[in-house]
């Protein structure tokens, strides 16, 4: 037994109410995407603030030019600071016929294999992941008056739609959210009982194109073959973006990306990871990317071209004989260190504008545009979460990337000059973004234990160092 386990057995003992917070808080539909519910987003920022008063901090609801930010500073102690950033927004529940109860009034399913699952919109994304470091504050202060260590909490409420207003909002506090260590709890453990601190993220770029051919929608009949068709030629145009072998065609999309560091290469090696069940997970066999590289590489340590949506024409029920005279497109790119986000974006549309015939036109809209960040994979911090994450889960943590971009890591880096430690307790099978999202209870019961334990061991390390 540790010197925290009155700490970690209170959770145990709390663990229902708890749970009756989250519950709370994923009631409240904090869809930041639409307009509709931007006095829902307020409420739940004004629900946060109240509940980290409740445990002594001193909160306020801070005001931006689209949704609140929440900021939060706990009591102040000697030791390092801390900052703990989540974000309260969550995607729209569309479609909501696809989900099996109301997406916001959060129920516990029972499953097969003896786990229970939390099913409601925000339930893993963000707000559960929130909640685990919240929880943990929490119980420290229920049982031992007060944190181990300067505690600030930063939540946001446009995660989901672009974080627009994130970087004026640093600017503008960062002297007051000045920190040693920014910590972020969205992201996934590496297996179902395997932690993880993950420590590469690839960049964004997201573009939607509509092409114009004809000054309107033509008769097939009429006009067919003699008439450009908007869709054949957004056809052509995505269809351009891929070689044979997986790559992507754009004129200097690989310039700066550098091959996989053979140590890092070594140790994800040496990872449980079955390839082949991370495709007939999903209902598919034949690995596609770039030839010859593994998965991992490729969803980890390769860019990607993704066509996101498409449509163009008629696409009502029955048939309607067009040549559609528009067609778009929304299409993104995953990004590795090294790649230039802006040069991308100008190569993709220079590269449309080249494969469109002189008499159509194109037009371009940004949706995300950031690098790729990358963190140390060693350092006093570090060491000290692995060493906790370990102790908890009873089995060594790992080190590990993510196909997925969180703009924010670069915010922080470049407006507070703080580097990023992520642990998150997501598994891949939690339909994020998707209908029936669910975050496991063990991963909110042994996230807060988890968090507990990094917050204690983040303390020891400072003052042993």
């Amino acid at each position: 037994m540790t010197d925290i386990s009155d700490i970690l057995d209170h959770v145990d003992a709390t663990i229902d109410d708890r749970l009756e917070r989250l519950f709370d808080l994923i009631r409240i539909p904090s869809i930041s995407t639409d307009p509709a519910f931007a006095d829902d987003c307020k409420r739940t920022a004004q629900w946060l603030a109240a509940d980290l008063a409740s445990m002594g901090a001193d909160a306020t609801v801070r005001p931006t030019d689209g949704h609140p930010m929440v900021v939060g500073h706990a009591p102040k102690v000697s030791g390092p600071h801390v900052l703990f950033y989540g974000h309260y927004d969550v995607q729209p529940a569309d479609p909501v016929e696809l989900w099996d109860s109301d997406p916001f009034e959060p129920v516990l399913r029972p499953q097969p294999d003896g786990e229970t699952h939390i099913v409601g919109r925000g339930a893993a994304d963000d707000k559960g992941a929130m909640m685990t470091f919240v929880e943990a504050c929490r119980a420290y202060d229920e049982t031992r008056g007060t944190l181990p260590l300067n505690v600030s909490f930063l939540f946001e409420g446009e995660e989901e739609s672009g974080s627009a207003s994130l970087a004026p909002f640093l600017e503008a506090t960062a002297d007051e959210l000045h920190t040693d260590m920014v910590l972020v709890c969205d992201t996934d453990m590496w297996d179902r009982d395997t932690p993880a601190v993950t420590t590469m993220l690839r960049g964004l770029v997201g573009q939607e194109m509509v092409i114009t051919c004809a000054d309107r929608d033509l008769h097939s009949g009429m006009f067919g073959n003699a008439a450009r068709n908007a869709a054949q030629v957004l056809s052509d145009v995505i269809a351009s973006l891929r070689a044979p072998d997986g790559s992507v065609t754009i004129d200097g999309f690989y310039d700066g990306v550098t091959d996989l560091d053979p140590a890092i290469a070594d140790l994800w090696a040496r990872l449980p990871f079955d390839q082949e069940k991370f495709l007939t997970d999903i209902g598919l066999s034949i690995p596609a990317g770039e030839a010859g590289r593994s998965i991992l590489e490729q969803v980890w340590a390769r860019p990607t071209c993704e066509i996101n949506g498409i449509w163009s024409g008629y696409t009502e029920p029955g048939f309607k004989t067009v040549i559609p005279a528009k067609a778009s497109a929304k299409i993104s790119f995953r990004l590795v260190s090294g790649q230039d986000p802006q040069k991308i974006r100008t190569a993709f549309q220079a590269h449309v504008r080249n494969a469109i015939p002189a008499d159509c036109s194109v037009t371009f809209a940004d949706h995300g545009l950031s690098p790729a960040t990358s963190m140390p994979t060693d350092g006093t911090f570090m060491r000290a979460t692995l060493a906790a994450l370990s102790e908890e889960w009873e089995t060594e943590a790992a080190i590990a990337g993510t196909g997925g971009s969180i703009p924010i890591i670069g915010e922080f880096q470049q407006r507070l000059g703080a580097e990023a430690l992520l642990v998150g307790f997501g598994r891949f099978d939690n339909r994020i973004h998707s209908p029936n999202e669910k975050f496991d209870l063990s991963s909110y019961h042994k996230g807060i234990r988890s968090w507990v334990r990094i917050l204690d061991a983040l303390a020891k390390a400072v003052r042993t160092a």
